[in-house]
């Protein structure tokens, strides 16, 4: 099995599948379509009914072989890489039997993965890392869960005698600029559960996620000649610095952890007339959220009636919500994931997300949908690693979770 995965991860994460947040296509990229259709393929060839719809999103189903009532449950995974950085031409490295101290991943551009910066590497001394080379990330987010559910199908077509129910299957592009499920048909997929495999290190589980909207600032200056501009420039730029000011400190992600939200600054364009700045904001409390989104709009009123009414404009979007209140009615699915690792000698740690997964949007359109771990660290840069050993340990997961689900009385 762990040949399989480490020949199969490095066959997914050569195609270059990053997302463009700017496109207004979907998939927001053709070459995603590269990895899709590779695993449509893959999955008709292990003898599974596979499609892929004119969104891009495939779905396949390995047929029950048991006669006994079990809910249709569902994987999910995600093949679109950040567009943080380039996912072209990845070249991994391997790293047998870590001893604990510092990689470097690239001696030319001095590039080291170092337990004291990261010091969860720690935790994975003896296992095979695979990193990157310093000039892509690697694409483990979510390549590693491809990998895990596609093995995981594999060994239970090849190993018959393991009962199972229905298993469906699920790849979706573009999660990664949050659009992943915008045309996500839940009743054709036709699973009453589903896990998606997007998680990070070993015993991850997590079925709390942010509330999440984008705030979007937009500031109209006044451009006059600066030997003449007293009482007259109003520059857009600084009123932007203003505006970032106002907002707290120690609501910024670096400054937060477990259950703290922020405001996460992530763009600013601008000239002396016209400026932008852009924020994602952040809480797993609906109420706090709430708080957040008007803390943004109460900073731009303070900006105009210093400056004019109309000067500073702030939009918010709400991007998705905290998928608990979703996923505690069926906590069944969470109890049988946490069951699943405990039975496999994996340590459950039940955190709540600090970002979002196409599992919470799922969650609220019908799909509960926990995300357990798939075994990545540091996504979406070039530090980004993945012990080969976290992934076999999740594809068993899968395999665990299923025959836990065809024990159960329903």
């Amino acid at each position: 099995m762990k040949q399989d995965i480490l020949e199969r991860f490095f066959k997914y994460i050569k195609i270059d599948t990053k997302s463009d947040e700017s496109s207004e296509s979907f998939p927001s990229t053709k070459k995603q379509y590269d990895l899709l259709n590779l695993l449509k393929a893959e999955l008709t060839a292990m003898g599974l009914k596979a499609e892929i719809d004119e969104h891009g999103y495939v779905m396949a189903t390995l047929p029950a072989n048991t006669d006994k009532k079990i809910p249709v449950l569902g994987f999910i995974a995600h093949v679109d890489t950040s567009p943080d950085m380039s996912g072209e031409n990845v070249n991994p490295q391997i790293w047998k039997n870590y001893d604990g101290g510092s990689i470097v991943i690239n001696k030319e551009l001095n590039l080291v993965l170092s337990p004291e910066l990261f010091p969860e590497m720690l935790e994975y001394k003896g296992d095979t890392i695979i990193t990157t080379d310093g000039t892509t990330l690697l694409g483990a987010d979510d390549k590693a869960g491809i990998t895990e559910i596609m093995t995981a199908v594999k060994y239970l077509v090849e190993h018959p005698e393991i009962k199972h129910g229905e298993i469906k299957i699920g790849f979706t592009p573009d999660e990664e600029i949050g659009r992943g499920v915008d045309f996500f048909d839940v009743k054709k997929f036709g699973a009453k559960f589903a896990y998606t495999m997007d998680g990070g290190g070993v015993g991850e589980l997590e079925y709390e996620n942010f509330n999440a909207a984008k705030l979007t600032v937009s500031i109209q200056g006044r451009n006059v000649h600066p030997g003449y501009a007293k009482d007259k420039m109003l520059n857009s730029m600084l009123i932007a610095m203003e505006y970032n000011a106002l907002l707290p400190v120690n609501m910024r992600p670096e400054y937060t952890e477990h259950y703290d939200g922020f405001f996460h600054l992530i763009s600013m364009n601008g000239t002396v007339e016209n400026s932008t700045i852009t924020y994602i904001v952040r809480d797993h409390d609906r109420a706090k959220f709430e708080t957040k989104k008007k803390t943004a709009v109460e900073c731009a009123d303070f900006l105009n009636k210093r400056y004019g009414e109309g000067v500073v404009k702030a939009e918010l979007k709400d991007q998705y919500f905290n998928m608990r209140e979703k996923v505690e009615p069926v906590y069944h699915i969470v109890e049988i994931a946490e069951k699943a690792m405990v039975e496999l000698g994996i340590e459950p740690k039940v955190v709540p997300i600090r970002g979002g997964t196409d599992g919470a949007r799922l969650s609220f359109m019908g799909l509960p949908c926990p995300n357990i771990f798939a075994g990545g660290l540091n996504f979406h840069g070039k530090f980004e690693y993945v012990p080969l050993e976290s992934m076999e340990k999740a594809t068993k997961v899968i395999l665990k979770v299923i025959e836990l689900y065809t024990q159960r009385k329903w």
